[in-house]
């Protein structure tokens, strides 16, 4: 296992440890890069109009439709490190 994705997953702990819960933003970040660097590019059907959290959380990921998981894998260790600072 490389380091990185050690990291990853590490930091995916790490985050449920907070003390205190991230602004919506942050948590939309959080998720986003998450499945990004886990899953890659988004796939399946957006969800439906009035389910109003899963649509942010879709388009919070779409929005880093074509970035590397690597580098989201990255800028997700990042992240949690700066809030678990």
């Amino acid at each position: 296992m490389s380091d990185l994705k050690r990291d990853f997953e590490q930091a995916a702990i790490d985050v449920k440890g907070l003390t205190e819960r991230p602004d919506n933003d942050t948590l939309l970040r959080l998720y986003a890069l998450y499945k990004q660097g886990s899953e890659g590019d988004v796939s399946g059907p957006k969800p439906g109009f009035f389910d109003f959290v899963g649509t942010a959380k879709y388009e919070a990921w779409a929005k880093l439709q074509g970035t590397p998981q690597d580098e989201a894998m990255r800028r997700y260790v990042e992240l949690v490190g700066k809030l678990t600072a």
